[in-house]
């Protein structure tokens, strides 16, 4: 669908494009649920800041749920359409509304996420929720998605292409990192109880 500008005209794997929309609605949700929970924890350090990390968050999830819902339409063409309809009319219409779902992917999933990384990583960084090397990764590749994203935007660089691919890694180990270390690990306690002058206040070292 996404390659192809006569999808919408032909045969079509319907099946396969719901499936795949599916997927990205679970990631949507996602995107606010990971947010929902940290909040709690997070709010103790900074609740201005927390709160910019879940509305950024809803945001992208907004965002992608827009790419969604402009695939799903193109399916709907596909499947009323294809019968006694002008076929250039079905494709320029289905062109539309991939070129919609393009820029949701670029601004969504591509540069709302570097934003995520500057607000969860300071949050995390600051107070030594979780080793320092992990936000780090994220503060540092936040900048760089920033700049890959806007340059594509203004068609200065492809989204497949060696600049985009070393802006992507740092955030992708960020949150890869972060995720595992979560699951495991968990955040120090100390620092969650005490809010961000904990550590001083125990005495704990830097990481």
């Amino acid at each position: 669908m996404l390659s192809d500008p006569n999808y919408v005209t032909s045969a079509g794997n319907d099946t396969s494009v719901v499936w795949g929309c599916l997927l990205d609605l679970v990631n949507a949700t996602a995107c606010v649920g990971t947010a929902a929970a940290l909040f709690p924890v997070v709010r103790r350090q900074n609740e201005s800041l927390a709160l910019g990390f879940v509305t950024s968050r809803m945001f992208e999830a907004a965002v992608i749920a827009i790419g969604v819902v402009s695939l799903l339409a193109v399916v709907t063409l596909r499947q009323a359409g294809t019968s006694g309809t002008d076929h250039s009319s079905l494709i320029t219409a289905a062109r539309a509304l991939v070129a919609v779902r393009d820029w949701t992917f670029l601004i969504g999933p591509w540069m709302v996420p570097a934003i995520n990384a500057l607000l969860l990583g300071y949050l995390l960084f600051r107070p030594r929720l979780v080793p320092r090397f992990i936000p780090l990764m994220g503060l540092i590749g936040a900048p760089l998605l920033l700049i890959s994203a806007i340059t594509t935007m203004f068609g200065i660089n492809d989204q497949v292409s060696v600049l985009s691919a070393v802006a992507t890694l740092p955030i992708f180990l960020w949150e890869l990192s972060l995720g595992l270390y979560l699951t495991f690990k968990g955040l120090k306690p100390a620092a969650v109880l005490g809010g961000p002058d904990s550590t001083h206040a125990t005495g704990g070292g830097r990481m």
